[in-house]
């Protein structure tokens, strides 16, 4: 009788990285879902901590900052954050203050009072970014 060979035969390799590419499969799907959640979950914090800084500017100053780089140079941000859609900082849609009438004769520089993402991209939530 012959010695038996250890090892694995070319069928059940053959299994293995079958049910290796399956499983690779099915969590490719949810780890992009996971990484695009991520990014939604950073701009919504993000746009959150802008508007409030915005609000509490408008709060401390009497008047709406001019642009968000305003925020950074009064040290109320230590810098504009990078959008995580657009992964810019520059893309940032910058919202004017709506002046009267007596406001814009009299010389008065219209602030910033939202902000949003600049970008077209659909969310998971069936929203454009830029509405939110």
């Amino acid at each position: 009788m012959g010695k038996k060979e250890k090892g694995f035969t070319l069928i059940e390799l053959i299994i293995v990285f079958t049910l290796i590419g399956i499983l690779v499969g099915l969590s490719l799907p949810q780890y992009k879902n996971a990484a695009k959640f991520a990014r939604e979950t950073v701009l919504k914090d993000d746009l959150y901590t802008m508007r409030t800084l915005i609000n509490q500017y408008y709060v401390d100053k009497g008047k709406y900052p001019e642009s968000l780089q305003i925020l950074v140079d009064e040290e109320y941000l230590m810098k504009i954050p990078e959008d995580p859609i657009t992964k810019s900082s520059d893309t940032w849609v910058e919202v004017p203050q709506e002046l009267t009438l007596d406001e814009m004769t009299s010389g008065v520089v219209p602030g910033i009072v939202d902000v949003h993402s600049s970008s077209e991209e659909i969310g998971t939530d069936g929203t454009a970014y830029n509405t939110w």
